[in-house]
């Protein structure tokens, strides 16, 4: 593990959009500065994502100083949306999380966001994550919070487990939808230079100047399956990870952090397991 390091660093502005690479990034209580501090929401209130609306991987979110950001998508002019002014929240559900969100004020914003989907939506705003939402309380100490992501603060993926999960696709039925790229797994940390699955005994880590809680192995959803440069579906990785990768019904690739301390985490810092 002595040359285990940062590979590459992820964020994404509006929930289920493109993410967006970066050099490094300041990583706040509740994840990554700017990372799903917004998120489209349905007529009912609940979160609207990649699941059910896969033509939200071509549309990108640019962030702006303050918190705002501009939308994009293909064959449409950008929208500028400012972070809204303090005022009424409604009620939204994220996966059966219950959260007070602020709607964005512009009512052209809306409809920019639905005119492109072909469903009703409207874009929310994540006010103040300190206490807005809870990390479940089954893996959470006293405290710790999330943005819109959806459970923990920060997703870490290794290059070696991706490289094994793509020898195993390979080998199996659908070889032909392989190799797949670390994309479909919308992580906000890539770390290169350990033995595959390596993260499985993790329980502690520190990454540069900030340490890490690792709560549990990421289950991972249809969403993987969604070639994020085309919005085409497929049945990898989904269909290698149910024969190699199934724990209590749950198909694992990736693991969930928590910070343990403010700092900022850059390409190439070091990773040392430190639990």
């Amino acid at each position: 593990m002595r040359n285990a390091r940062v590979r590459s660093i992820h964020v994404h502005p509006v929930k289920a959009f493109r993410s967006l690479p970066l050099r490094e990034v300041a990583v706040e209580r509740w994840g990554p500065a700017g990372d799903r501090r917004w998120m489209l929401i349905d007529d009912g209130g609940k979160v609207v994502t990649q699941r059910r609306h896969p033509r939200l991987a071509l549309a990108a979110a640019e962030p702006l100083p303050g918190g705002g950001v501009v939308l994009s998508a293909p064959d449409r002019a950008p929208v500028t949306v400012p972070v809204p002014a303090p005022g009424a929240t409604v009620p939204a559900d994220v996966f059966g999380d219950k959260v007070e969100v602020v709607p964005a004020e512009d009512p052209a914003v809306h409809a920019w966001c639905s005119d492109y989907l072909g469903v009703s939506v409207r874009l929310v705003h994540l006010d103040d994550p300190a206490v807005r939402r809870p990390v479940d309380p089954a893996y959470a100490l006293p405290g710790e919070t999330v943005t819109f992501a959806d459970g923990y603060p920060l997703l870490l993926t290794t290059t070696a487990s991706l490289d094994r999960l793509n020898d195993l696709v390979g080998q199996g039925a659908h070889a032909h939808e392989g190799p797949l790229p670390m994309s479909r797994f919308r992580p906000n940390v890539v770390i290169e230079g350990t033995e595959a699955w390596a993260e499985d005994d993790w329980s502690r880590v520190t990454v540069g100047e900030v340490a890490f809680r690792v709560t549990k192995p990421s289950g991972r959803c249809v969403v993987t399956t969604t070639d994020q440069d085309t919005a085409r579906r497929g049945r990898e990785p989904l269909h290698t990870l149910a024969r190699h990768r199934s724990v209590g019904g749950r198909l694992l690739f990736g693991v969930n952090l928590v910070p343990l301390s403010p700092g900022v985490l850059r390409v190439g810092d070091p990773l040392e397991v430190t639990a």
